[in-house]
């Protein structure tokens, strides 16, 4: 169980993906750029297998925008894209309709 208070301190928000490129020492990752509002940072995500460049640069998504930085066999990763674990593989959430990127969830 995570308390209220615990899931408070989340940083959810709708970002931009604005640059993709495959994980130089990864099959399953992506290294992703996106925006946040007026940032831009850098996400490493394991979704190959389930989508391409193509269907990934433009796409506004869903991200926690303030987990610790970790290095991901050499790249760093600022955040993470939430995704819905099923049997085919990850799926990314997407706002419903348009919504600019920054904008928090809550």
């Amino acid at each position: 169980m995570v308390s209220f208070e615990d899931f408070k301190r989340l940083d959810l928000r709708i970002a931009e993906i604005i640059d993709v490129k495959e994980h130089p020492n990864a099959d399953k990752l992506y290294v992703i750029q996106i925006k946040t509002g007026d940032q831009t940072k850098q996400i490493i995500a394991g979704i190959r297998a389930q989508y391409s460049v193509r269907d990934l640069t433009g796409k506004k998504v869903v991200i926690v925008n303030n987990l610790e930085p970790v290095t991901i066999r050499g790249e760093e990763s600022h955040g993470m894209l939430l995704a819905a674990c099923e049997e085919g593989g990850p799926i990314i959430l997407v706002p419903e309709r348009e919504v600019p990127a920054g904008t928090r969830i809550q």
